[in-house]
């Protein structure tokens, strides 16, 4: 299907106007999936969910792993606090960046390049791309350690397999953005398959789980307990997501008129909202499986995946559970890798305006991520991969405020936005869950120079 016309653009929305040299985010599938007009509900709903599964691979990455195997194995079900407050912020903060999208038909990194200097411009690349490569690094690390415990790949070989994702992302694209939809979701399916089975086979207390989505003031005063909540934040809420959404939206073709637009915001925020509640339960249940598993027994030194692999199967009495555990991890390293190389192009089109093939675009965009990658993965080898693993989610939540509060910002304007602007309610608490970024950045800062 041909893209949709966007000679209609929003009218009232002027610093927003697009003109004729404006470029379309991922213009080889934008607006390319067709939408029913009228009919049932459902159908709508359908053609609009895709996105937010793409976007929900992010926050059950294997970096979301390491610190939720952390989390459970030391403090039991205390973090789930954490992972509720994340997901409930991620929900935000994706339909905001859903809203942009649909309504200016620009992704976040072309609403900044339109909005700021070069020289603010350029900063917040390099910011994004440092969270890229963070991401990376939990990403190809834990692909690279599935690899290894399903077939005895040595990890540096397993990171450079890792690293062709961007083949794959190249043959899904080409087969129509369907079917890269359908491949992550089929992943999805996986993992949750393998975590129902392994939650049923750990048989936590109830009562536990709901006391440990109660927050606890134990999380602002042990620093050890902060800075792996802060991992979670930063391995939950993640930065390349919004640029990711903000994109992706548009491959849907729906009308590029005022009530095309709030439909589309419509469906599109549902669609999110259900995967990131897959998300959620993902992520809890990782968590919870560390606690019912290792915090109980005693293991509360398990972060590294490997550890978690070998004693899962004993400790639960069940001999398919760390070749499930495994499967799992494969499953979400290569959809996350998947997504975070369309991400990375994404934001380098968007800030540089390159003027590349997306073949070639993809390939740069790889390569700056990986290298680093590869770099670290041969110096660490198998040691100290659960630290790296943390490590590289508290550097994402070092960069959510370079993405969150410019996106904020755009949506809250009315100048920009018109008659979509979120509402002043709205507004005070997307900016509420920017400041709490913020601060639990800072504490984190403090501890980690003065503690």
């Amino acid at each position: 299907m041909p893209p949709v016309s966007l000679s209609n653009a929003l009218p009232g929305a002027a610093g927003w106007r697009l003109d004729a040299g404006h470029k379309l985010s991922l213009p080889e599938v934008n607006s390319t999936v067709a939408v029913p007009v009228g009919g049932l509900w459902w159908r709508r709903l359908l053609a609009f969910a895709g996105p937010g599964y793409l976007v929900s691979v992010g926050y059950m990455d294997p970096g979301n792993w390491a610190t939720d195997l952390a989390g459970g194995s030391k403090f039991g079900y205390t973090l789930l606090s954490v992972i509720l407050l994340s997901n409930l912020m991620a929900i935000l903060l994706q339909a905001l960046a859903a809203r942009l999208g649909i309504v200016t038909d620009r992704d976040l990194a072309q609403a900044c390049r339109a909005t700021y200097s070069p020289a603010v411009n350029f900063v917040l690349w390099l910011a994004c791309e440092a969270a890229i490569i963070a991401c990376d690094l939990a990403e190809v690390i834990g692909t690279a350690i599935a690899l290894k415990l399903l077939f005895g790949i040595p990890l540096i070989g397993g990171a450079l397999l890792a690293a062709l994702d961007a083949f794959l992302l190249l043959l899904l694209m080409n087969r129509g953005f369907r079917f890269l939809e359908a491949f992550v979701i089929a992943l999805l399916i996986v993992i949750a398959v393998c975590f129902v089975v392994q939650i049923a086979a750990a048989a936590p207390p109830v009562a536990a789980i709901l006391g440990g989505f109660v927050p606890s003031s134990q999380i602002f005063t042990n620093s050890e307990m902060l800075y792996i909540a802060i991992g979670i934040i930063g391995a939950t809420v993640m930065p390349h997501n919004l640029y990711l959404h903000s994109s992706i939206v548009q491959t849907r073709a729906y009308p590029r008129t005022e009530e095309g637009r709030r439909d589309a915001i419509k469906w599109a925020t549902t669609d999110s909202t259900i995967a990131l509640m897959l998300a959620l339960f993902i992520n809890a249940a990782i968590l919870v499986v560390a606690a019912a598993t290792f915090h109980k027994s005693g293991h509360a030194d398990v972060a590294e995946i490997g550890q978690a692999f070998e004693l899962l199967s004993p400790l639960l009495g069940l001999g398919i559970a760390s070749t499930l555990f495994a499967v799992a991890l494969l499953a979400s390293g290569l959809n996350s890798t998947v997504t975070a190389t369309l991400a990375g192009q994404i934001v380098m089109q968007g800030f540089l305006d390159l003027r590349l093939p997306n073949w070639a675009q993809r390939l740069l965009t790889r390569g700056i991520a990986i290298v680093p990658v590869i770099i670290v993965t041969a110096l660490y080898g198998e040691r100290g991969t659960a630290d790296l693993l943390v490590f590289s989610q508290v550097v994402l939540s070092m960069q959510l405020p370079f993405a969150v509060i410019p996106l904020v910002r755009f949506v809250s304007d009315k100048r920009k936005m018109g008659t979509f602007a979120i509402s002043l309610p709205v507004a005070a608490v997307a900016w509420l869950v920017a400041g709490v970024i913020v601060i639990l950045n800072l504490k984190l800062l403090y501890d980690t120079i003065f503690g």
